[in-house]
């Protein structure tokens, strides 16, 4: 049997640290609030000459030196992100362009937090079926772009400026307080390569897709249900910003993301203690820390690093792939299952040995 084995992986997280301390000098929050609603402590946002394919091509560029592959040999990019560099193209030929790949098929996937699932089980169809050999799935985002706050607020957050926010500049990033604390921006990669006859790979997933709530976590704005798909009007209604039912998507994230964790433990005959890691997406240590008690899961097995990064959407997982390898908590031969959920609505759940 042919299958797709992770053989090399890499990151980059964006310039710019950004505590929930600094967050409070611009709106009504504090440390204390956003660490207990979501585990968040810091988070890392793009300098405006970043974009999202950049921070993608340097860490495909770490993932192709970690696996010893040549550009030449990649036959296939995935690229999952929900914030890509243009309205359109999406950034796969971007990143192409950018690393000197030849001219191989690009995928842009939207399935936001749950994109690197998707990715994955879309690289490893084509490596199960012969179209591709050699395949560079990347999720990276950069969500500065939904912040609220003007260039003159972020300044002053940020300690380089000392005029601080008006008071109708105040209350404007406070009504988005509950959601825009929890992001950040990063890029992380992995290389799949086609293997022969060996236990190593990637095993079985499983991928769900609901769209009834769709208006529980979307952006209501700049979209083609508008005519003109953006205008003046849009952005002082802040229809430009993400909307969330905090409650609705835990409620659905936890139900949604245990069930197909089971699922696909079932299918294989997997038992949770066999699993050497879970790894869950990054988008509230709360989520993560129910589902895990319901799968009967260990402290170790779960790895966050959404204290330090917040919600880097499509790059959670392989960033936490990554972290996990280089501080070897993750070697050839673990059992690994990943979980995730997101907007649209979307979930799934894949099993991987490294």
């Amino acid at each position: 049997m042919t299958r797709a084995v992770i053989v090399g992986s890499g990151s980059e997280i964006a310039p710019t640290r950004v505590t929930n301390a600094q967050m409070a000098r611009i709106m009504d929050t504090s440390d204390e609030w956003i660490r207990e609603r979501s585990g968040v402590e810091a988070r890392h946002f793009a300098t405006p000459e970043i974009a999202t394919s950049d921070l993608g091509v340097a860490a495909a560029e770490k993932a192709l030196a970690a696996a010893g592959v040549a550009k030449a040999e990649v036959d296939l990019v995935v690229f999952a992100t929900m914030t890509p560099d243009h309205y359109f193209p999406g950034c796969g030929t971007l990143l192409q362009h950018k690393l000197g790949l030849r001219t191989v098929p690009c995928f842009d996937i939207r399935q936001q937090c749950s994109g690197f699932l998707y990715g994955l089980q879309l690289a490893d169809a084509h490596v199960r079926s012969g179209l591709a050999k050699t395949v560079l799935l990347v999720g990276a985002e950069v969500h500065i772009g939904f912040m609220p706050w003007t260039r003159e607020n972020y300044a002053y957050a940020l300690g380089t400026s000392d005029v601080p926010p008006t008071k109708e500049e105040w209350d404007w990033n406070s009504r988005f307080r509950h959601l825009v604390v929890l992001f950040g921006d990063a890029g992380a990669a992995v290389v799949l390569r086609a293997a022969e006859d060996g236990e190593r790979g990637v095993l079985d997933h499983e991928l769900h897709g609901a769209g009834a709530d769709y208006e529980k976590l979307y952006v209501p704005g700049t979209g083609f249900k508008h005519r003109p798909y953006t205008d003046p009007e849009q952005f002082k209604r802040g229809d430009h910003i993400p909307v969330m039912d905090g409650r609705h998507v835990f409620k659905m994230a936890t139900t949604s993301m245990v069930e197909v964790a089971r699922s696909v433990l079932q299918k294989n005959g997997v038992a949770p203690d066999q699993l050497k890691l879970v790894l869950m997406h990054q988008a509230n240590q709360r989520i993560n820390e129910y589902c895990a008690k319901a799968l009967g899961l260990r402290e170790e097995q779960v790895p966050h690093n959404i204290h330090k990064y917040g919600n880097t959407t499509a790059a959670t997982i392989p960033l936490l792939w990554d972290e996990c390898t280089r501080d070897g908590r993750l070697r050839p031969g673990d059992l690994v299952l990943m979980v995730a959920f997101g907007a649209g609505m979307t979930w799934g759940a894949s099993l991987v040995r490294a």
